[in-house]
């Protein structure tokens, strides 16, 4: 079931929702929708309230005005919980949404019951922040084409799911998709110094083959936080939550059963 949410700024953000129970609030990466939390939302709906958002500028979901940075969007995420009137939730956000996740557990731990970071970033090497900077900016004139990242994502023998993953690349709004590949591409710092007050339970996943979320920065953000725990998943690329659907949803289960809260 699909349905808009009224901000409190007036805002609207579409939400897919499905299942009773605890609330799961999934958030998506740069280019996609809720819809990319498919096989999690079917699985995970069995035992919880899953609502996944589309982000800012994406899908049914209105955009931040003007040029959002990162702690816009994670302001515009404490907005969504608080719009779903349900208290605390565990929110799992994938590589932009990890990033929203990560500085929505550090700065309103009031909403958050426990955080999930897939295929996050964190403190760029120069040459990787040079890089991603430079795809910024392409997208933000226009230029950026879909190939690049669908070859950084997809091995040859996932062609299903990469054609899924192309066409809501291809039915983004541009200027969505622009405002929020900058915040992502100036983002793995902001919050980077503040991961260690991240007091609820934190789980990090990428996969071995991530060239951009490596399994060195999943295990130095898993380690800052006092519940923190590392998962790196051999085989695999990018769309961690798509191509190896079982796995992280059964670490999703495992973090979702976990209670302890750091002192």
């Amino acid at each position: 079931m699909s349905r808009t949410l009224r901000l409190s700024d007036g805002l609207c953000a579409n939400v897919v929702e499905a299942g009773s129970g605890e609330p799961v609030l999934l958030i998506h990466g740069v280019g996609m929708c809720a819809g990319a939390w498919e096989p999690q939302t079917a699985a995970l709906s069995a035992d919880y309230r899953v609502l996944a958002v589309d982000m800012p500028g994406h899908g049914g979901s209105d955009p931040l005005p003007g040029a959002p940075l990162l702690p816009d969007y994670v302001d515009w995420a404490a907005r969504v919980v608080d719009a779903l009137d349900l208290g605390p939730v565990s929110v799992a956000g994938h590589s932009m949404g990890a990033l929203i996740a990560a500085g929505l557990a550090a700065e309103r731990p009031d909403l958050v019951r426990r955080a999930a970071l897939l295929n996050g970033v964190y403190r760029r090497a120069p040459e990787a922040k040079a890089a991603v900077l430079a795809r910024a900016s392409e997208i933000g004139a226009g230029h950026g084409g879909i190939e690049a990242p669908l070859a950084r994502w997809f091995g040859p023998e996932q062609s299903e799911i990469r054609d899924k993953v192309a066409g809501w690349l291809r039915n983004v709004s541009r200027s969505g998709y622009a405002a929020a590949y900058r915040a992502f591409a100036e983002g793995d710092e902001v919050y980077a110094a503040r991961l260690g007050l991240i007091r609820c339970p934190l789980l990090v996943m990428t996969a071995d083959e991530d060239a951009n979320s490596t399994p060195e920065m999943t295990r130095a953000m898993a380690a800052l936080a006092p519940l923190g725990r590392a998962v790196v998943v051999p085989g695999h690329r990018h769309m961690l939550n798509l191509t190896a659907p079982d796995i992280v949803t059964a670490e999703l289960r495992r973090w979702l059963s976990t209670e302890e809260t750091a002192p």
